[in-house]
């Protein structure tokens, strides 16, 4: 029995959305006489986040304590309209709109203050704590929910704001109709560190080694937090995950999630872990397997049709243990 060490990489570039119809995502803000304000989606949050990021996004444009904002994923028969949360598209295409619809809301927010106060809107400035003051004087100020009291039972305005995120068509070849469906793009590299007992054919991830370019991070915390999750499904994905041999019969298979082999949960980040696990795979022991799971069943016949292990060349030193 011996245990052969390999490393594997993959890349990936990553489409957001895509190009159909303009990939349009709606907004609509509107504040509360508490000096609240709403944010209306039909996008719906799938645990990626999006609430919060949406949040985020409207207390910043909107210069007011993220704690004031509350994000509303409405019926889609009763919200405004949005192509749905898939293709990673939703950070991107609603935080883009809510931006629009916030920046609408911010400007009839701050007229509403700049007529209590007797100046010019342009002359005012949020101070994100609740607060709204003259630039260059912030003890004449006013808070945001008398501003909001004030143009609801005193000026009759409404404070809110639509928005709306449209991608640039596409050129289309009217010869062969080609056209570029996405428009935004992410980008990963990973690296994984295996070893492959030839006995047993069992792989054990020693250590991954990633990095991502995702543009402008809205939440760090969160981003890590998926990072970390998704490595651990695409670890699942590559050598954990089937209903074989059972299916399509249950019986004696997993009865529930505290069961199947699945360790976490991801999108983007899972994708790349998969070629570069069986790369590593490959490089220990010199079997490529192109059909997932990696099992042990599929690297043992490997090694067999082989006659043999025969790993490949290594590339920057020993795996560091950990």
């Amino acid at each position: 029995m011996a245990r052969h060490e390999g490393r594997g990489m993959a890349s990936v570039n990553y489409p957001i959305g895509m190009n159909l119809g303009g990939d349009p995502s709606q907004a609509l803000i509107h504040s509360n006489p508490d000096g609240k304000f709403t944010v209306a989606l039909s996008a719906i949050d799938l645990g990626q986040g999006m609430k919060q990021v949406s949040r985020q996004i409207a207390a910043e444009t909107l210069g007011v304590p993220i704690e004031d904002v509350y994000v509303d994923t409405a019926d889609s028969d009763t919200g405004p309209h949005d192509m749905g949360s898939f293709a990673s598209r939703g950070t991107h295409r609603m935080g883009n709109a809510i931006i629009v619809a916030a920046r609408e809301a911010r400007g009839v927010l701050l007229e509403a203050a700049a007529e209590e106060l007797e100046v010019n809107a342009s002359d005012l400035v949020t101070d994100g704590r609740g607060n709204i003051h003259v630039r260059g004087a912030p003890a004449k100020t006013i808070t945001v929910k008398a501003t909001a009291q004030a143009a609801q039972f005193k000026q009759g305005k409404t404070i809110a704001g639509r928005g709306i995120f449209l991608i640039p068509l596409s050129a289309v070849d009217a010869e062969t109709g080609e056209m570029n469906p996405n428009t935004a793009f992410a980008h990963a590299c990973l690296v994984a560190d295996v070893a492959v007992d030839d006995e047993t054919g069992e792989v054990e991830v020693l250590r991954m080694t990633s990095a991502y370019e995702l543009g402008r991070v809205i939440n760090p915390r969160m981003v890590e937090q998926q990072l970390v999750g998704g490595a651990w499904m695409g670890i699942s994905h590559a050598l954990y995950e089937t209903p074989e041999p059972y299916y399509p019969n249950p019986e004696h298979g997993p009865r529930d999630f505290n069961e199947y082999l699945m360790p976490g949960p991801g999108e983007m980040c899972a994708n790349p872990v998969l070629p570069a696990v069986a790369n590593a795979v490959y490089n220990a022991v010199g079997v490529r397997v192109d059909e997932l799971p990696i099992t042990p069943e599929k690297i043992l016949r490997g090694i067999k049709a082989n006659g043999g292990v025969k790993p490949g060349p290594r590339r920057g030193g020993p795996v560091n243990w950990r």
